[in-house]
């Protein structure tokens, strides 16, 4: 792995982490994901059972499609009045990826925001190409307003958050609900995102062989999420960075990583929202890598973490 400079509280993790995956197959990217699942620790509900609830539930897909399963974490609180809502998308480059993935993160946001936070399960590729993902967190993100009063959220104050590929589809929907005249989210939290199918950024062609994420994995990411009968134009609603028009889109916090191939697509998306009018705040974490945040006992990971929970106080307080 080439000598990039790491946070020196992030080095003595990069051998226990994964590099260049072998995407290339079906098979491939479903016994990797087995591998990792028999590996990762359990979510230990324990330590916060005492301040949230936890409740699964399955909602209906978008015309028709199939049923999506979501979790709902709500913190346990005295006060009766309506809370505010976020609805969470997981990353994992179009391909893997479940609703345990943002167990933890789900449920420390709920407590420390204080609010109720509703996780989406999607389709993933390449079994269901586009728009199978994207169909499903906007039949999610309807289904939520439409439910605010029966789940006790305010739907004035619903956010929609997305790690890596889950914020190319928080950018999606929102972008889905503006041309449509959907629900609208008065806040969207963006973190490493996933934006752009060309893949030509300097940071994405450099990063190489950065751990968790690089160009190798991000190109198998994207053909399999196009699928293979894509030729022609990308729909905004695939790749966010082809769309026109960024106007009319909530609020937006992004966070991008030093050495992470996804870096320059996410500070020029930020721009272009800023161009376009959109309020923005943008946080590049120098010395991180994308997904570093895993490793929570870094300084700088823990920095990341409390912002983004000060910022969506901040958005959900209005």
């Amino acid at each position: 792995m080439q000598n990039y400079n790491y946070d020196a509280e992030l080095r003595p993790y990069l051998s226990v982490l994964p590099s260049v995956i072998d995407l290339s197959t079906t098979e491939l990217i479903r016994d990797f994901w087995t591998d990792f699942v028999s590996r990762r620790p359990p979510f230990e509900k324990s330590k916060s059972s005492s301040k949230i609830s936890i409740e699964n539930r399955t909602i209906p897909g978008l015309n028709g499609a199939p049923a999506i399963a979501i979790r709902i974490y709500r913190p346990k609180m005295a006060s009766k009045a309506k809370l505010p809502g976020i609805y969470e998308i997981h990353g994992g480059g179009f391909v893997i990826g479940d609703l345990e993935m943002q167990d933890a993160w789900c449920a420390n946001i709920a407590v420390e925001v204080g609010a109720i936070v509703v996780s989406v399960d999607y389709r993933l590729a390449p079994e269901h190409p586009f728009p199978a993902a994207t169909n499903d967190c906007y039949a999610g993100f309807c289904w939520l307003f439409e439910h605010a009063e029966e789940l006790g959220i305010d739907p004035s104050r619903i956010a929609i958050s997305g790690q890596s590929a889950g914020a190319c589809l928080a950018t999606a929907t929102t972008l889905r609900a503006r041309d449509s005249g959907g629900p609208k989210a008065c806040f969207q939290l963006l973190e490493i995102p996933v934006f752009d199918d060309r893949m030509e950024t300097a940071s994405m062609l450099e990063f190489k062989n950065t751990p968790m994420w690089n160009h190798p994995n991000a190109i198998w990411g994207w053909q399999h999420y196009l699928g293979p009968d894509h030729c022609g134009d990308v729909s905004p609603y695939a790749a966010p960075a082809r769309a026109q028009d960024l106007s009319g889109l909530p609020d937006t916090y992004i966070s991008t990583m030093e050495f992470d191939p996804l870096r320059d697509e996410g500070i020029e998306f930020a721009l272009r929202l800023m161009k376009a009018g959109v309020s923005v705040e943008l946080h590049s974490f120098p010395g991180t890598f994308h997904g570093s945040t895993v490793i929570t006992a870094a300084k700088v990971s823990q920095r990341n973490t409390r912002e983004i929970i000060e910022s969506l106080r901040n958005h959900l307080a209005r």
